[in-house]
């Protein structure tokens, strides 16, 4: 599915453009803020092959994307570009009381996380500028230093500016007033004048001398009062007078109110907040490193680390340095190895690549799919993670572990945000949490769901297949292995074994058919309980549960088809077998018959028809899509 059409899907799911207020992105999810959380279609969200799953955090409903997030987003806001753009002060949202801590954490991160390119990009080139001279690849002193130097202090040191363009879209204040407020409190007079140290006063009324640049907090709190007060400035003035007048008298009134009151205060609020998690930080030391690196994939998966980046950016631009972001990398490494030990654990061998593969880019600092498709989902893993990270952030902060820059990416391609004096600390913590995760990660185990797990590795191509009971007492029951699985001979045509509608298998709602992962197939969405032998040939295996069932065709197709989604489930139940396991069978003999209303209230009902031996054949493609009767050609497969 092309990257609109996703778009297009997922906008339809959340409930349309008319429900929803907001949408930005980060590295690896959509982050709506919907009017009303209830109209999501969640089932439609999670048929999407580029959709790996969802998460509500607070009122905010996240959809995970991955690496294509952005190429999602863009395609979303270019249909659609009111979206981006904070509507709050003309739809009300629901009534729904929410916890005054999330708001303030989801307010914060709505105004951070579309920063975060270009925050990391500069974050990520002051790191790599660092690197660069401690190994003499570069002076300091030379132009080309100065000119890469601006790219990456340029933005910290403007930041009041974007902070002010992201806060007056969260807030739905015009965003260019908001910039003039931010630009009015870092003229360079203006600067002179408070860094004079003379007294200063506005109108008989003193100001505090506050340095702007590279601050955070002030310009946030400022942003969020002149929403309203522009809104206020809005409602009295006459239309004819507005374009003219609700600005200026909305700058008139904050620029001053800003340097007397909100600036000072900001600036109280954001040595307090930091000097506080800097005090937990520093005298914390091993017990910090072990409750907060244990903690951090809760933090995350909440989204409350957002919350930590005006802080974060605080500290490394007034003391050169922060103490939080290692243990996100830390965190990073603990769920690669957790991970990592599925691998080693798992029997399933579509699972031990699915394993290892979101290892890898776990450790490459992309955790979504490790975390939510490996981890999560089996539990004990995601507790290893945990541990790992424990242990980890324990050993870092024990010796002060430091990150210099905000590079954005808490995996190996951001290590250079850790060079410093502290580099080494910070590097073995990730390596503790990476081997600690994955012990304990194998010591735990898995629990992998009964009869799926075992019947798609055993089929899984190139695998040896194991006897499976029939369904019935059978005299022509054989053991499988005895049959041999010789080399297709032809191409081969597969006919459909069921009545309703072909669709591409990448629309299962299922990484193991939907991912391709046992294969290339087609999928069909039943309208009659009835299954068919698609082709004429031997009967390989019926699941004891009833639910799937194998057939290798006379010229060596082998055929997985897999009722449902997740069936395995009911244990046979709604299912009826009419054969057996080596049972010989004719294109159109009737499998297995079902109870499609029943298992629909339950589950997806979707079936997947999947070539298991796909490495054998040049292609393999679905012959006819749409409406369909059992007994037409669906797939073809072509030496």
């Amino acid at each position: 599915m092309k990257h609109q059409e996703t778009a297009q899907e997922i906008i339809k799911a959340v409930g349309g453009t008319n429900n929803i207020n907001s949408v930005y992105h980060c590295v690896t999810r959509l982050r709506f803020d919907l009017k009303n959380n209830d109209k999501v279609d969640n089932g439609s969200l999670k048929k999407l092959d580029k959709v790996m799953g969802t998460n509500i955090s607070g009122d905010q409903f996240q959809v995970i994307i991955g690496n294509d997030v952005a190429k999602v987003f863009d395609a979303m806001v270019k249909e659609h570009p009111a979206i981006q753009q904070s509507t709050e002060n003309k739809e009300p949202k629901s009534d729904k009381k929410q916890n005054v801590v999330l708001k303030i954490f989801e307010t914060i991160a709505g105004v951070f996380a579309p920063m975060l390119p270009a925050i990391t990009a500069a974050g990520m080139l002051k790191g790599l500028l660092a690197l660069f001279v401690s190994l003499g690849w570069m002076s300091a002193g030379t132009d080309t230093y100065r000119i890469l130097s601006a790219i990456g202090d340029g933005v910290f040191h403007y930041l009041p500016l974007l902070i002010a363009v992201s806060a007056a879209r969260k807030f739905g204040s015009n965003p260019f007033v908001a910039i003039a407020l931010g630009t009015a409190l870092m003229y360079p007079d203006m600067t002179a004048l408070l860094s004079s140290g003379e007294s200063v006063g506005f109108l008989g009324i003193p100001v505090t001398a506050v340095s702007y640049a590279s601050s955070v907090i002030p310009i946030l709190l400022a942003v969020w009062l002149m929403s309203y007060v522009e809104k206020w400035v809005d409602r009295v003035i006459p239309a004819a007078l507005k374009l003219l007048l609700v600005p200026l008298i909305t700058l008139l009134v904050m620029v001053p109110v800003t340097l007397i009151a909100i600036g000072p205060l900001g600036t109280f609020v954001g040595s307090g907040l930091s000097g506080g998690i800097n005090w937990l930080l520093n005298e914390g030391g091993l017990i910090a490193g072990i409750v907060l690196g244990g903690a951090m994939a809760l933090i995350i998966m909440t989204g409350m680390h957002y919350a930590l980046v005006p802080i974060i950016l605080s500290n490394i631009a007034t003391l050169g340095f922060d103490k939080f972001l290692p243990l996100t990398f830390i965190s990073n490494m603990g769920q690669a190895g957790a991970t990592l030990g599925v691998f080693f654990r798992a029997k399933d061998k579509k699972l031990k690549t699915v394993a290892l593969s979101t290892s890898f880019t776990a450790l490459m600092g992309v955790t979504e799919p490790a975390m939510y498709g490996v981890n999560m989902k089996y539990k004990k893993p995601f507790a290893a993670a945990m541990i790992g990270s424990a242990v980890g952030g324990g050993f870092a902060l024990a010796f002060g572990a430091k990150a210099y820059v905000l590079a954005g990416n808490g995996g190996l391609p951001g290590l250079p945000s850790l060079i410093g004096q502290t580099f080494w600390y910070s590097f073995v913590g990730m390596i503790l949490a990476f081997i600690v995760g994955a012990i304990m990660s194998t010591i735990f185990g898995i629990k992998e769901e009964e009869g799926d797990a075992e019947a798609l590795a055993q089929f899984s191509p190139g695998a040896s297949s194991a006897p499976a009971k029939a369904a019935s007492s059978d005299a022509a029951s054989v053991n499988v292995d005895d049959m041999g699985a010789p080399e297709p001979t032809s191409d081969a045509v597969a006919v459909a074994p069921m009545t309703g509608k072909s669709i591409p298998l990448k629309e299962v709602n299922d990484p193991t058919f939907g991912d391709e992962l046992m294969g290339k197939g087609v999928a069909f969405v039943p309208t009659v309980g009835e299954l068919v032998s698609p082709v004429t040939g031997t009967i390989m295996n019926v699941f004891k549960t009833k639910h799937a069932i194998v057939v290798r065709s006379d010229n060596g197709m082998e055929l997985l088809i897999h009722v449902g989604i997740n069936t395995v489930k009911l244990r046979g139940q709604y299912f009826d077998a009419h054969v057996a396991t080596g049972a010989r069978v004719q294109a159109g003999d009737k499998l297995l018959t079902f109870e499609l209303d029943e298992i629909a209230k339950e589950y997806d009902i979707t079936t997947a028809m999947v070539v298991t031996n796909t490495a054998d054949y040049k292609e393999v493609l679905p012959v006819k899509l749409g409406e369909i009767t059992m007994g037409e050609d669906v797939l073809k497969a072509e030496i």
